[in-house]
């Protein structure tokens, strides 16, 4: 299997967990999400008072630098690890 259907088949696994990940989780998520379909971060960090922008931007910074192939592998890892443990 490519890793482009394995990160498109976590996406919609991650819809069917039968619990909602914690913010932390929610937050790893939305970077590696964001890291492999868009890459860097860019634009400027939200202002004090977009708490929930700011954490995310936080987070897709974070993996600044992380290649696609990489951030794709580890959001299907996330997932599992996530099917296995809200199950």
């Amino acid at each position: 299997m490519s890793i482009e259907r394995d990160f498109a088949e976590a996406q919609e696994r991650v819809k069917a967990l039968p619990r909602r990940p914690g913010n932390k989780e929610l937050l790893a998520l939305y970077a590696l999400y964001k890291q492999a379909t868009a890459g860097d971060v860019e634009g400027k960090r939200p202002g004090m008072l977009d708490v929930l922008g700011r954490a995310k931007h936080d987070a897709w910074s974070a993996r600044r630098g992380l290649d696609r192939a990489t951030a794709m592998h580890e959001y299907v890892s996330l997932v599992a690890t996530l099917e296995r443990a809200l199950a």
